[in-house]
């Protein structure tokens, strides 16, 4: 049984074979999801779009170096990334980065289930006063914080494939998440809390 990953490869391999329009089948297939990554790290839409179409132009133009040691789409977020990373510092707006953790600290994270249990609150307005906490805090993240757990949470690629994609050791991946999650716990916590003693 073919996985995705070895159907995305045909695909790359018949667009290095000249089949130009076969790329569009890749660009259809991840065009949402390479936005969605990057709605956590650039925030004007229309630079959001600028960026997926410079992401799919500059995968098209390297498609030819592609040897399927990764995942098409860890490629793809590879590129993506690194065009949102160059255009927000044309903009001025290099991010800052936060000091990193040890796998260790990130492995006994205490508050990692809370995270998957969020959309359960009592009631619709708590719901919401969550939601909106998860954003901001999601929007106040470092780009690399950000890119990381997005993949990790709302893809659902591995620590390798994050690795991969921002062409980073599995350790870092692990202390970027570690914080990214630190960052959000800390904003819905008191959501979760209301008498103040309850540990959630």
């Amino acid at each position: 049984m073919s996985t995705e990953r070895d159907e995305d490869y045909l695909i790359v391999q018949r667009v290095q074979a000249g089949d130009k329009k076969a790329f569009n089948l890749l660009v259809s297939k991840y065009h949402r999801r390479v936005g969605r990554l990057l709605t956590r790290m650039v925030k004007n839409p229309e630079d959001i779009e600028e960026v997926v179409q410079e992401t799919f132009i500059k995968a098209y133009r390297a498609i030819g170096n592609f040897r399927g040691e990764s995942a098409f789409y860890t490629w793809v977020y590879r590129i993506a990334i690194n065009t949102a990373k160059n255009l927000l510092v044309n903009q001025g707006k290099r991010p800052t980065t936060l000091k990193e953790v040890g796998d260790e600290d990130s492995e006994t994270f205490e508050d990692n289930a809370a995270l998957s249990n969020i959309d359960t609150p009592e009631s619709l307005f708590q719901t919401k006063q969550i939601g909106e906490a998860v954003n901001e805090a999601m929007a106040a993240l470092p780009e690399e914080l950000r890119a990381a757990i997005v993949m990790r949470e709302i893809d659902g690629l591995s620590y390798e494939e994050i690795a991969q994609a921002m062409d980073c050791p599995i350790g870092t991946v692990r202390s970027r998440i570690f914080r990214a999650r630190e960052a959000v716990a800390a904003k819905i916590k008191p959501l979760l809390e209301p008498t103040g003693g309850k540990r959630w």
